[in-house]
């Protein structure tokens, strides 16, 4: 028998007070780009960056600690940039696709805007960073695939020159390389058999790599960081375990010398390594609600708890520091808040705002995101959220329309915390439930396993019998509920109306895969090597024939009566437009009611703003007439973008 336990916390205080509703807000209050994002710190600590919006793109901004103007070092115009980070103290660098194809590139910019560089400017190549080298001002070490797109080879990049020196080529079967404390490249991750995982590990750069450990893929072992020395290394580890470790492990042998931490629920998530101290710090994982830690040293502990009696009612997290590790940028947020950026100096234990990412969201006017938990109808355990429109609580929330979003991955997961599209929808008046169905990344090792081969299948269960407990508790009115999702979560969508056609009152999907078939067969170049690997997580196009075609959408439209609108980008290196394609083309010929939106300038979700905006507009008429039976004003989706 499915059922939902409120966590009992959370229930006290939706139930105590509820808030007053709140009119509806714009569209651009969830949407619009954030006036500044992206903090980070100078190595010396003099100066901070940022990204804000020029030309409606999203550029880089340095300001100097204590000044008031900012100068922009950037000028793009065509898509906002995918990531920048500190080279030195006088150098930028940044990284950005074209429409979305994702072959990241590589640009490098002075702090006043002088002597721009492209490093790596070649079409339909991918650039990584594998170590920015912060104590070596000129050099870092970054991987491409310009040699062959299916592998990325390491190189060192002189910033001056830009001049690549290739450090060793990639055999074929390499996935990832790990440098010491020094720079050097000393760790190699491997894909060997299809299905393997192999760490290969050499003393110095003079040596060959040689393999050290072989495991299967649903094995994990990686090195967080070498210790100070160089010899040892503190690694995240579940061999012989279902959660993941910090264990310390002899590199050369991946010899476990001594567990220093686990968790019984979670699986942990990143080191906390002082460059300056030469120590650990702490380690993380992510909990029901929110980051938790385990320190390993008592000024950690301290410096953290510093930082939350400045930020009462908000949860604190570095994004960066300088190398002096007295200056450090904190992101502080909350469910009902996008965050604030600060600039903490722990020499005066002052927190300084530097900017909200955006202000005009008034906090009273979000809703709360409920943790829950519930059974799934195999006596699985399944953690989830529920987001319900201000003004309403657990004892008053009676017969809503309801909007099921599962996320996408699906080796991925939803979290606790402030989320535009949930807090859009709940001010639209729908409550949004979230689920973390099985596969679903940070609860261990069986629960990701127990997805393997399952798309479709009591994956897609887990996100039913969380619908069905809304409906049974009198939540979820019947007649209007909806499911939408992106990427997996696309998937998720199609596959729920196909195998539960009369639960879901509409549907919308983003970017979703339609057809396994088709899907496994058009995977980015990159990701061939790991093709063994998704025929087992996802099935075997030649031995699982039958459970492929009964689990493609695509291929099951004629199950489908429930009205839909696909998203698109055309350049999706993820998932091909195709996928996108054949659904409309397999429902429209049965007659079924199908509205069709694809972006031309964008690949696996919408960037631009004004993207964005479209989607929403169409999302909010869509829902709105088969959820609220509003007749939309016009179009739901916009001519010039639709297919």
């Amino acid at each position: 028998m499915k059922r939902l336990l409120i966590i009992a916390a959370m229930a006290a205080t939706a139930v105590a007070c509820a808030p007053k509703a709140v009119p509806e807000l714009p569209i651009e209050t969830f949407f619009r780009n954030s006036e500044k994002s992206s903090y980070q710190i100078s190595p010396n600590g003099k100066y901070f960056s940022y990204m804000a919006p020029w030309e409606n793109r999203h550029n880089i901004f340095v300001q100097q600690v204590g000044s008031d103007e900012a100068l922009r070092i950037t000028s793009e115009t065509e898509r906002d940039l995918a990531a920048y980070f500190w080279a030195n103290d006088n150098r930028i660098l940044y990284l950005k696709d074209t429409g979305g194809d994702e072959n990241f590139q590589l640009y490098g910019v002075n702090i006043d805007g002088t002597d721009p560089k492209a490093y790596t400017a070649i079409p339909g190549v991918r650039t990584m960073i594998i170590d920015p080298l912060e104590e070596i001002d000129s050099l870092m070490i970054i991987e491409t695939n310009e040699r062959d797109p299916q592998v990325f080879d390491p190189y060192r990049l002189n910033l001056n020159t830009g001049e690549k020196t290739l450090l060793c080529e990639n055999p074929g079967d390499i996935q990832g390389w790990q440098t010491d404390h020094d720079g050097k490249l000393r760790v190699a991750y491997a894909v060997v058999d299809g299905v393997n995982s192999q760490i290969r590990y050499r003393e110095s750069e003079d040596e060959e790599f040689r393999p050290v450990l072989t495991t299967n893929f649903k094995e994990k072992v990686e090195f967080a960081t070498f210790t100070p020395d160089n010899r040892m290394v503190y690694a995240i580890s579940n061999l012989g375990r279902d959660k993941t470790a910090l264990v310390l492990m002899d590199p050369a042998t991946c010899e476990e010398k001594e567990v220093l931490y686990t968790n019984d629920s979670y699986d942990l998530q990143n080191v906390w390594y002082s460059e300056k101290e030469k120590k650990l710090l702490a380690v993380s994982y992510e909990g029901h609600k929110g980051t938790r830690r385990h320190y390993f040293n008592r000024k950690a502990g301290e410096l953290f708890a510093r930082m939350e009696a400045h930020l009462p009612g908000y949860e604190p997290h570095i994004l960066g520091m300088n190398k002096a590790e007295d200056k450090y940028i904190v992101y502080a947020g909350s469910d009902r808040s996008a965050g604030v950026y600060y600039l903490y100096d722990t020499q005066t234990d002052t927190m300084t705002k530097l900017a909200d990412l955006r202000p005009w969201i008034k906090q009273e006017e979000m809703a709360e995101m409920l943790p829950i938990e519930y059974t799934a109808r195999d006596g699985e355990h399944i953690e989830g959220y529920l987001t319900l429109p201000v003004g309403k609580s657990l004892n008053n929330a009676k017969n809503l329309p309801v909007v099921v979003n599962p996320h996408g991955g699906p080796w991925a997961r939803d979290s606790w915390g402030f989320n535009p599209e949930t807090q859009f929808l709940a001010n639209r008046g729908y409550a949004v439930l979230q689920m973390n169905f099985r596969g679903s990344t940070g609860f261990g090792r069986r629960f990701t396993e127990i997805s393997f081969g399952k798309w479709g299948q009591e994956m897609q269960d887990d996100i039913t019998d969380g619908v069905n407990w809304l409906i049974e508790k009198g939540i979820a009115d019947p007649a209007r509920i909806a499911i939408y999702g992106g990427s997996y979560g696309g998937y998720a969508t199609l596959q729920g109306i196909v195998k539960d056609p009369d639960l879901y009152a509409c549907a919308i999907d983003y970017v979703g895969v339609s057809n396994l078939f088709s899907f496994l067969n058009t995977i980015p170049p990159y990701w061939r090597t790991l093709l063994d690997q998704m025929h087992e997580m996802v099935g075997n196009p030649e031995t699982q024939q039958e459970m492929l075609r009964e689990n493609s959408p695509a291929l099951n439209a004629g199950r489908i009566k429930t009205p839909l609108l696909v998203v698109q980008g055309a350049n999706d290196p993820r998932v091909n437009i195709n996928e996108s394609n054949q659904m409309v083309e397999a429902l429209r010929a049965r007659g079924v009611e199908v509205d069709y939106m694809v972006k031309d300038n964008e690949g696996h979700g919408f960037h631009n703003e004004e993207n964005r905006f479209d989607f929403y507009r169409a999302m909010e008429k869509f829902f709105g007439k088969h959820l609220k039976g509003i007749q939309p004003e016009g179009d739901i989706v916009p001519k010039e973008c639709r297919r």
